[in-house]
């Protein structure tokens, strides 16, 4: 079995999504032996942003060297997707959506005749058969009863793209008020922990 690593977090150690991502990894790994991991950083490596350049070097004419690794990159992302069985991602909120080098992934692996196509009957997403456990967490919260909910263009936007993609077996583990105060995001952090060793994300939200 083989599961793909992604973390976008800008913030280092100081990071609570990559706390949550590794405990997710670190727990499939004691479930599943044998387990293989790739790790992409999208913050300390990150892929560049799409362009017009790469949607027009599909010819390879007149493409610079810098602009064929780009694209070499590109594809070894893709790659990676591909060919995992799960997929974890740590993606934290930053102004009401996901990072821009999560973005600039997503645009990566978001790729016609490869991840989904296009039918007479609408688009059919083409990477079923995956698991994605996302690692998210937010400064506020985010929530019908508060009213945010319609600002939340992180998580239903990660639900969207991976379900376009095919993919209909997608968890959240949520860290939620975690700038609201210290005492606040222990908790958050502290039941998003007993969710991962449980197995059940649910319980994290």
């Amino acid at each position: 079995m083989k599961l793909l690593h992604i973390d976008s977090g800008i913030l280092g150690e100081n990071s609570v999504t990559r706390h949550l991502s590794a405990a997710v990894v670190a727990d499939w790994k004691k479930r599943q032996p044998g387990l293989k991991v790739t790790y992409r950083d999208l913050a300390s490596n990150p892929i560049g942003h799409l362009t017009g350049s790469h949607l027009m070097a599909a010819s390879g004419e007149g493409v610079s060297l810098e602009l064929r690794n780009d694209l070499a990159e590109g594809n070894k992302a893709l790659e990676e997707f591909l060919e995992a069985d799960v997929v974890v991602v740590g993606a934290p909120m930053y102004n009401f959506s996901v990072p821009s080098q999560l973005k600039a992934w997503i645009d990566r692996i978001a790729v016609k005749g490869k991840t989904f196509r296009y039918t007479e009957r609408g688009p059919e997403g083409l990477a079923g058969g995956k698991k994605v456990i996302i690692a998210s967490s937010r400064g506020g919260f985010y929530n019908k009863e508060n009213g945010l909910a319609a600002i939340d263009h992180q998580e239903p936007y990660l639900r969207a793209v991976f379900g376009f993609l095919g993919v209909t077996d997608v968890d959240f583990v949520r860290t939620e008020g975690v700038a609201v105060s210290p005492e606040q995001k222990q908790q958050a952090i502290g039941n998003a922990e007993r969710a991962i060793a449980q197995g059940d994300f649910a319980k994290a939200a």
